[in-house]
């Protein structure tokens, strides 16, 4: 079973323009939006968080004070991820022993999004930890996949994607250490923005009970319904500006990466990249398919882990009871540090690389986090836990990623990457825009 109507409603720009125009209030905007999280978001369970009262009132105090500078947002209703701090609101991460975690001030994200005149009506749901390609959890339950209720809607901003895709608000803000933006803007057919490392703060979003120190490879990021969206989320919310610099499809220059050494994806989405790549070229962009110039995926991917492993487990023993020195950490941060500069040099000679968001379109519901699990690519059961090298390929050289959707398998959503070298964050969603824009035509 499927939500009937999806993504039909007014983009964030739509919307701020809408309002700027007199066409309608901030507080007919946050109404509208509150009406269709009631009216949608029973069979999805995304919004899981509801500030309704504060956010019309919030609304109310935008209408009165009317648009002041650096407002591109005024009056645009949206929600977070509930890991971000939400003042007088629990952030819990999904953890059964962290309901009474609540929040005393808002995140720094959630104090820009107010600041730029966007009005907070909740949070949305995460698995437990952060750490699945589900959102399901003991503390609300489990988020479907509006495309598909008995399927994902991905992880761990699941249920921000599946706002998002259902028509409930037009953007929402999320977090990504293991493609936790990517994989939900891929599982639900909308966009999503992996930044930068460490170009948006995380004050905030820290793990229940600690500080919110940034941990190693973690960002957060945007996702909407449209490129232009997600570069306004993006200007508000950074902490220093960034360089623009727009490229052509017409002589840009690609790389199609569409296997690695532990992991493909399935042919039905495989055909649907090829066909973007087809049309990229036919609008006279180069697509390379393979370069010598391609970093060492598979050693690449071990230093992902090994660094994602110590990260999520805060200083705790691994299960079999070995721990990371510092003198582990330091080679990791070395390993790091050659990966880039491989890509460094590969963005010398590409403008951007296409790749897969993960192996497959959404897949049924799990019992359990899905990496101790099986996929089914092409009927054959597989280890899921491979399909991490995908996210790990963006996220340990700390480059830029903006998922786009592209097309449909089986009746699913799938989306597509496209990465640029380091701080070319606007580089890569103006490439995604244009690829969007020329599917389109």
């Amino acid at each position: 079973m499927a939500i009937a109507s999806l993504t039909t409603e007014a983009t964030a720009t739509e919307i701020a323009a809408d309002i700027a125009g007199g066409k309608l209030s901030a507080l007919e905007a946050t109404e509208a939006a509150i009406a269709r999280i009631e009216a949608l978001d029973g069979p999805i369970n995304a919004v899981v968080v509801r500030d309704f009262d504060a956010a019309r009132a919030a609304a109310k105090r935008l209408d009165n004070e009317g648009p002041q500078a650096g407002q591109p947002l005024f009056g645009v209703p949206m929600t977070v991820k509930e890991s971000f701090n939400l003042a007088g609101h629990p952030s819990t991460w999904g953890l059964e022993h962290a309901r009474d975690n609540i929040a005393q001030s808002d995140a720094t994200v959630v104090q820009r999004l107010k600041r730029a005149g966007a009005v907070i009506v909740g949070k949305t749901n995460v698995p437990p930890d952060l750490a699945d390609w589900q959102s399901n959890n003991p503390v609300y339950g489990r988020t479907n996949n509006p495309h598909d209720l008995d399927r994902t809607p991905g992880g761990s901003s699941g249920g921000a994607a599946a706002a998002v895709s259902a028509g409930m608000l037009p953007c929402e803000f999320g977090s990504d250490i293991g493609g936790s933006i990517r994989v939900p803007a891929h599982y639900c057919g909308i966009w999503g923005h992996k930044p930068t490392f460490d170009v948006i703060s995380l004050e905030g979003h820290g793990y229940p009970g600690t500080d919110s120190a940034r941990p190693a490879l973690s960002v957060c990021g945007p996702l909407a319904r449209s490129a232009e969206d997600l570069a306004t989320l993006l200007e508000v919310t950074l902490d220093h500006p960034l360089q623009r610099r727009d490229v052509a499809i017409r002589g840009g220059r690609f790389l199609l990466i569409d296997e690695q050494p532990t992991v493909g994806c399935s042919r039905g989405y495989r055909a649907e990249l090829d066909r973007v790549a087809g049309r990229i070229e036919d609008a006279g962009g180069q697509v390379e398919r393979r370069c010598t110039l391609i970093p060492d995926l598979e050693a690449a991917h071990d230093g992902y882990l090994k660094m994602l492993n110590i990260a999520m487990a805060g200083g705790l023993p691994a299960p079999d009871g070995t721990q990371a020195t510092v003198r582990d950490w330091f080679d990791l941060c070395d390993i790091q540090a050659r990966v880039y500069r491989q890509w460094r040099d590969l963005f010398g000679t590409f403008d951007f690389v296409l790749a897969p968001v993960s192996a497959t379109p959404a897949f049924p519901h799990h019992d359990g986090q899905i990496f101790q699990g099986d996929i089914a690519i092409d009927g054959e059961n597989l280890p899921a836990s491979p399909q991490l090298a995908w996210a790990g390929l963006v996220t340990f050289p700390g480059l830029p990623a903006t998922v786009l959707p592209v097309g449909t398998v089986d009746g699913l959503p799938v989306g597509m990457q496209v990465i640029g070298d380091k701080f070319q964050d606007y580089q890569t969603i103006d490439g995604a825009r244009q690829i969007g824009a020329l599917l389109a035509s």
